[in-house]
């Protein structure tokens, strides 16, 4: 019986791997092992950044939407509250857009969680 040469599904892992590693620096794109290694952490990268990407954009709407309210002489977290308490439920993304597209209705959505905090204050004094 002959016996089983593996070369050639060798020489294509290696090659699948140095085809990924193409435009990495130095020998990490032309020597296996240092290209495999670089392969396999720069996966993790990929995976890891997906999601820390999440977490950079809400942090960037929440710094949008607060520079806007600050414009209107109030603070984000105030803004966030008076929203809940009006019942408006607009998430980050669009009051970032909105932020920066249509101050207009931005500045309405003030006024609106501004007058939902007086209220709920009143509500609470009086009771």
């Amino acid at each position: 019986m002959p016996r089983v040469k593996r070369g050639t599904m060798t020489h294509k892992r290696h090659k699948k791997v140095l085809e990924t590693a193409k435009g990495y620096w130095g020998g990490k794109r032309s020597l296996f092992k240092t290209a495999h290694e670089q392969y396999m952490k720069s996966g993790n990268y990929a995976y890891r950044d997906r999601r820390n990407k999440k977490r950079e954009i809400r942090s960037l709407w929440i710094v949008r939407i607060n520079a806007a309210c600050r414009a209107e002489g109030m603070q984000y977290c105030r803004f966030i509250e008076g929203l809940t308490k009006a019942g408006i439920g607009l998430d980050r993304k669009v009051l970032a857009e909105m932020a920066v597209s249509d101050p207009a209705t931005f500045t309405q959505l003030v006024a609106q969680a501004a007058s939902a905090l007086t209220t709920a204050g009143e509500s609470l004094s009086a009771a």
